[in-house]
């Protein structure tokens, strides 16, 4: 990546600080050796299970940290925060654990068990206010208020103290290794958790290739080297929304650029395949952000054959209400399900002749409706194909088109399949 020469704002004794503080609280989270995806890789792939912290994400780290500084006058005044949901857990922990007074703005769109969480680790020291669609909408109102009453903003990410907690999980990481690290993939949404591990890393083990892992859907710090500096996402894809945010700090940006040697783009539907592989597989329960980094492994699978590989499970607080959309998600980036608008020939026996010779003997429908609720005979039908291997999709497509239906691929139309599906 191109470097860029501006002053490291953290340093490792800032990071020696912070671990020095959050003993009072934190876990410190194991490092462990997965068998199935370092014989997948042909490598050692070792899991930081930050999902195993006390709020199941390593973002009471930051949080902690920065509201065990304040002085007794801030910490009077209370404080405020603006979270898509972990950095908004480790701040009501903090408010409890600290007896602080704080408001939580979160996203409307925040899942169900993250509010919870926040409501049950904070208790009677934090009230939470749900508003807008995204992280910013809800950054944008916990800003305001700040000004308005004078509480203390604790900032999700783009902040010296916060960069300095994260960058315990480097710490702990390189303590672990006996053998040393060769590559550290460490999934980016504002950056601080990539410029925390980054800077301890860089710092100790210069040798060792730190990765940043975004979204594709939320291509913030990549938009923002790109451009020489961050800029503001026109349009998100929100379901990885522990790292969808439309800016990515300052500070951070900055450091990242420094300390990380490479940032990769992963598509929402190969986190979904790898948060499934990692529950079927391992029984580790990882949010999609957590996800992210085992995600991406495809893409350096020749760099790291025969390396030590960690891979920073940030969190693990996924809602089981997701896990439909999260099946879904999969199989359709897996090439395993198609949906369709399909008009049927004007003849008797026409959907009969689909399901006898169109459809192969492993294909499953999975939805049927048609479109034109009080006019079935001339309407399309809405059709949702199920396929046990992705290499029987061409095979269907020839029947289809052989038999003379008519259709089209609402997978390769996204304007039809956010209408429609």
């Amino acid at each position: 990546m191109n470097q860029m020469n501006t002053k490291n704002t953290v340093g490792m004794e800032d990071i020696v600080y912070a671990h020095h503080v959050l003993k009072e609280v934190i876990v410190r989270t194991p490092l462990q050796r997965d068998k199935i995806l370092s014989d997948r890789y042909d490598c050692n792939v070792y899991l930081k299970r930050e999902d195993l912290q006390v709020v199941r994400s390593f973002k009471i780290r930051g949080a902690y940290h920065w509201i065990r500084t304040l002085s007794a006058e801030e910490c009077a005044r209370g404080i405020v925060c603006a979270s898509a949901g972990n950095h908004a857990q480790g701040v009501a922990f903090s408010c409890n654990a600290l007896q602080i007074q704080g408001k939580i703005f979160m996203p409307s769109t925040t899942p169900r068990q993250k509010v919870t969480q926040v409501k049950l680790f904070g208790g009677s020291y934090v009230e939470v206010i749900l508003t807008g669609d995204t992280f910013d909408d809800a950054y944008a109102e916990a800003v305001q208020t700040c000004e308005q009453s004078g509480m203390i903003f604790i900032h999700p990410f783009d902040d010296p103290k916060i960069v300095a907690g994260n960058g315990t999980v480097g710490m702990e990481i390189l303590e672990s290794m006996d053998g040393g690290a060769d590559y550290i993939f460490v999934t980016v949404g504002g950056g601080g958790l990539a410029a925390g591990v980054g800077t301890y890393v860089k710092t100790i083990s210069p040798a060792t290739k730190v990765i940043g892992v975004e979204p594709a859907g939320a291509p913030s710090l990549s938009e923002a080297i790109a451009n020489n500096e961050p800029v503001t996402l026109e349009n998100m894809d929100k379901f990885v929304d522990g790292a969808a945010v439309k800016r990515v700090g300052e500070l951070t940006s900055a450091i990242c650029r420094e300390v990380l040697d490479d940032v990769l783009l992963v598509p929402e539907g190969k986190v979904c395949t790898s948060i499934l592989d990692l529950y079927n597989e391992n029984a580790i329960v990882a949010e999609p952000a957590g996800a992210l980094p085992i995600a991406a492994l495809d893409l350096y699978r020749e760099q790291i054959r025969g390396k030590n590989v960690v891979c920073v499970i940030s969190g693990g607080n996924n809602d089981i209400d997701r896990m439909q959309e999260i099946k879904e998600r999969s199989l359709i980036y897996e090439g395993l399900k198609h949906y369709f608008t399909v008009n049927f020939p004007q003849r008797a026996g026409a959907l009969r002749e689909f399901l006898d010779h169109v459809l192969g003997p492993n294909d499953d429908i999975t939805r049927f409706e048609y479109t034109k609720k009080h006019n079935k005979d001339n309407g399309p039908a809405l059709v949702g194909i199920e396929l046990k291997c992705r290499e029987d999709y061409v095979p269907l497509i020839e029947r289809m088109e052989k038999k003379g239906f008519q259709y089209t691929e609402l997978n390769k139309d996204p304007v039809l399949f956010n209408l429609l599906i």
